[in-house]
Parts: C-alpha cells; sequence; structure tokens
C-alpha cells in the first residue's frame, strides 16, 4: 500500500512530530511538496504532504490560519509538514488550532530534517509500493495462465482471481448466462449482474463498465477482440481495484479472451468433423458416423436427439441462436452436433435437452417482440424442427426438419414443429399463394358459369364430395331432386373435361374447394 503519514511519523530518520490530526494519520500521502506560497492551493492535486516554513504567513494570526487550512483541507491535501527554527522557533498556536478546528494533519519538522529527505522518503516508499504491486501482478499472471494452460475450465482461472483481489469473480457468455463463478457463493450475486453484461455485450470489445451498489464494487470487462464481445469477466470487491488487483485481472481478461479465441478455433474443427458425420448418416451409414464421431458427438448418437434447420433473414445470419443454443449446451454438458451451411444451420440436439429448450424459448421470445401478419421473412430466424429420431432416420428427420421450416415461413413463426403437422391437419397448408392460384384456375370456368345465371355448379359439387358422392344425401343438402344434382354434376364433368370417376380429381377439386374457401370463408 502507499506512504502515510503514520508511516512516515514512524521513520527514524525524519524525527517527525504529530501536532493535529493524530486520529488522520492513516491518510495515503501521494507525494511531499514544499511551497512558501500564500496559497498553494491552484498548484496541488490532492493527497500531497505540504512543507512549509511559513516565509509568506503571517502563522500568528488565527483568522489567517484559519482561511489557509481550511483551503487546504478543502484541496484534499494529505496533510502540513512545519519546519520548525527557520522562520519560527516552535509551531505557532493559532495553526496548530485551526489544524485541529479543520482535522487537518499537523506535523513538526525539526530544523535538522531537511525538506529533501522527507520527499526522498515519500518517494522511496512510492516506489516500493509500485513494485510490491508490479511483482504481485506478475505473480498473479502466472498463477493464472497456469490455471489457463491447465485445461480444466475457468473455474480455476476465477478461484485464483478472486483471491488475488480479496472478492469475487464470474465468467459469462455472450448471452449474458453465468457460466462460472468464485467462490461458489458468488454465482447467486453474479446472476443479477445479467442485464449489465447485455448493455456491454452491445458495445464495441474491448468495453467495461463499473456496477456499484450497497454490496460491492463491480468491474465488467468484455472479452474479445473482434466487434463482437465473446462474454464478460466481472470481478466485485469492496472498495477499488489496486494497482496489482488491476494488473491480476487485466492478465485473467487476456487469458479469458485468448481461450475464447481457442475454443472459436476448436469449434471450426468440430464442425468440420460434425458435417462429416452429419453427411455419413444422410447417407444412411450410422455406424461409420459412430467411428468417426468418437467421443466428441458419440454420446449424441446413443439417445433420442432431434434434427432442427434455422433459417436467418437478418444480416447476422443464425450467429445469434446458435450462440443461444451453445450456451444452454454447454450449461448441461450436452453434446451438439452444429453445421453452418451459409445463411442457415443444422443442428443434431439432443431430445428434450437444454439446447432444444433454449431454441424454442429463442423463437417464442422472436415471436412475442415481433408479432407477424403473414411473412416468415420480416422474422430473424426460422426454424425447422423434426421428430425425436436415431442415427438410422438422420434422412427422414432431415426431411421433417425441411416440411416443418417451410411451414414457418409460410405461417410467418419462427419455429414449427414437425409433429404440429403429422398431428394436425393439412388444410393450413392450403394457404400458401401457389396452392390458391392452382384452385382458382381450376375453378374458374365453374365460377364463370354460375355468375351467367345458369345454375349453382360449385355449390352442388362441394356438396356432393362432402357427400362422398351419396346422391340422395347430397340433393337433400341442397334442397334440389336428384335428378337435378346428377346433371349437375355432368355439366360439371363438360365444363372441366375431367371424370368425376376419377379419385384423383375428386381430391383437387375438394382441396381447390378448401383453398378458396379459406382465401373467402363466406363461401362455405
Amino acid at each position: 500500500m502507499p506512504p502515510t503519514l503514520a508511516s512516515l511519523v514512524q521513520h527514524s530518520a525524519l524525527k517527525l512530530t504529530v501536532r493535529a490530526g493524530a486520529d488522520r494519520l492513516d491518510t495515503p500521502v501521494r507525494w511531499a511538496h514544499a511551497s512558501e506560497l500564500a496559497d498553494p492551493v491552484p498548484y496541488m492535486d490532492g493527497g500531497e504532504l505540504l512543507l512549509v516554513t511559513a516565509t509568506n504567513l503571517d502563522a500568528e494570526n488565527a483568522d489567517s490560519m484559519r482561511r489557509y487550512v481550511r483551503r487546504l483541507a478543502g484541496a484534499g491535501v494529505a496533510g502540513v509538514g512545519f519546519a520548525v527554527g527557520v522562520n519560527y522557533e516552535d509551531v505557532p498556536q493559532a495553526l496548530v488550532d485551526a489544524a485541529e478546528e479543520s482535522g487537518l494533519p499537523l506535523l513538526e519538522v525539526p530544523r535538522r530534517t531537511p525538506f529533501l529527505a522527507i520527499s526522498k522518503a515519500v518517494s522511496a516508499a512510492i516506489a516500493a509500493d509500485q513494485y510490491r504491486a508490479v511483482t504481485a501482478g506478475f505473480e498473479a499472471q502466472r498463477e493464472l495462465t497456469k490455471a489457463a494452460l491447465a485445461g480444466d475450465g475457468p473455474a480455476d482461472l476465477l478461484a485464483r482471481l478472486a483471491a488475488h483481489i480479496d472478492g469475487w469473480a464470474a465468467l459469462y457468455d455472450t448471452s449474458g448466462a453465468v457460466l462460472a463463478a468464485a467462490p461458489d457463493w458468488a454465482a447467486r450475486r453474479a446472476a443479477r449482474l445479467t442485464p449489465d453484461v447485455e448493455r456491454l455485450r452491445d458495445r464495441p470489445a474491448p468495453a467495461s463498465i463499473v456496477v456499484a451498489d450497497s454490496e460491492d464494487r463491480v468491474e465488467l470487462q468484455s472479452l474479445g477482440t473482434g466487434r463482437r464481445a465473446r462474454g464478460a469477466l466481472a470481478v466485485g470487491t469492496g472498495a477499488a481495484l489496486g494497482t496489482a488487483e488491476r494488473y491480476a485481472v487485466h492478465s485473467a481478461v487476456a487469458l479469458l479472451t485468448l481461450t475464447t479465441a481457442r475454443s472459436r478455433s476448436l469449434q471450426g474443427a468440430e464442425q468440420r468433423l460434425g458435417a462429416a458425420v452429419l453427411r455419413m448418416l444422410l447417407a444412411g451409414q450410422p455406424d461409420h458416423a459412430r467411428a468417426v464421431a468418437g467421443d466428441l458427438y458419440g454420446g449424441l448418437l446413443d439417445a433420442p436427439f432431434r434434427l432442427l434447420i434455422a433459417e436467418a433473414a437478418a444480416p447476422a445470419g443464425p450467429e445469434p441462436l446458435i450462440e443461444t443454443m451453445e450456451a444452454a449446451a454447454a450449461r448441461s454438458g450436452e453434446a451438439l452436433l452444429l453445421v453452418p451451411e451459409g445463411e442457415r444451420v443444422v443442428v443434431l440436439a439432443a431430445d428434450g435437452g437444454a439446447a432444444v429448450a433454449a431454441c424454442a424459448a429463442y423463437a417464442e421470445a422472436q415471436d412475442d417482440r415481433a408479432p407477424r401478419e403473414g411473412g416468415a421473412e420480416d422474422s430473424d430466424i426460422v426454424v425447422g424442427l423434426s421428430a425425436p429420431a436415431g442415427p438410422i432416420a438422420v434422412s427422414a428427420a432431415y426431411k421433417q426438419a425441411e416440411q416443418a421450416l417451410s411451414v414457418a415461413r409460410r405461417r410467418g413463426r419462427a419455429l414449427v414443429e414437425h409433429e404440429e403437422l403429422a398431428a394436425g391437419s393439412v388444410l393450413p397448408l392450403l394457404a400458401d399463394d401457389a396452392v390458391r392460384a392452382f384452385a382458382d384456375g381450376m375453378l374458374r370456368a365453374l365460377h364463370e358459369h354460375d355468375a351467367k345465371g345458369r345454375g349453382d355448379l360449385v355449390a352442388s359439387l362441394r356438396a356432393w364430395l362432402s357427400r362422398h358422392g351419396q346422391w340422395d344425401a347430397a340433393a337433400a343438402d341442397l334442397g334440389v331432386h336428384r335428378h337435378t344434382l346428377r346433371y349437375r354434376m355432368r355439366r360439371v364433368e363438360e365444363i372441366l373435361g375431367r371424370s368425376l370417376d376419377d379419385p384423383d380429381v375428386r381430391m383437387e377439386l375438394w382441396l381447390a374447394l378448401k383453398a378458396t374457401a379459406a382465401a373467402t370463408p363466406t363461401e362455405d
């Protein structure tokens, strides 16, 4: 720690005597400065021990000394050293009283102690303190580097950092979630800072902010050197960081940034391996895929998983969703096979796991944030999710995800699961513009016939198809004779040039009627 007035008083060679402010000798001294100006305050920074002989002061005038001392105290001067035996044989009582009144420490400097000796003592103490800080900083750097190279994750590094700063430390991922904290009790404290981490994330790295409250002083540092931060480090202490503590924090930031960059490189290699595994699974070679996956992805292939395809319309691509899923998988210890494909990404994730849940939550938040009226083109991300599958059914799962993705685009939703399609109805799919165009073209001649007032062929066709070709039941629904209905169906065949005996024709006509009804519900 820096020198204090107490350490100078205890310095045996200086022979200083306390004349006022004995209860404030723990005040740090930033420098020792001699000045005989009547008002030296404009030339002071605060924290100095001011050395005077009172050459230009009326040191025996109580009012003058009261104004002089108050001004020094207001400027943050650490104390006054008054040399006796030069202009005054003793420290004037007016100065002593003024110092006591203002609470400013006053030291008596004997004649045989030159001001230069005091300045040298202060300078030597400051240099020694700086040396101790630098030495402690280098020692912290060595310990933190050793912890980073051990490869056991960030927990050990954070524990050593917390010990060096006499506080706590926490590591966050890009979403603001706490990845690790030390000591253990700090995890709950760190979790409350997620909004501040999100605020820091929006700034170009490197960046930092200070959060102060009744509990402690927290400093947040972003990790990364690029446009986007790759995480954040929080350190909490009871007071502002000293020089040694600052060295330790800066070392931790550098090491965690390097670790993050290394992780990104390893992640690239893992993605290339994952792409090879996925190709083998799609080719129907699960055994080869298992052999290539090894321990990295092998566990993922031993239990049901989901295949999802995410497509992004935003300039950032699918990166935000990828980071969200990676963070969730890392926190839960799940394997995640992730293969970027330009503006989209294919993912294999454990069924019922944290990564799939994080994806669903991300999509739900997107839907809540920006409700859309008719197009997934307004989405940040669109996701299609397959049903649970195993290694031998990856090709089918891929098709399911593609189908769900296509439906998500049409419905303007962020995520659609294939199970929704399998358990639901095909009718919502008829909202596609291409299907409507087909339906309009197929039924146009019938609508034109009806528009001329020559019969109601469209309504008759709908009634007949809805009754599965039962003449009596359909005629009763329409309120006409069955022979009338038979005549109308023959006219339908003549106008369309197609036979109603063909089940494919009946299916296409029924879907066309449903598609046009979805576009104009009043026709039902």
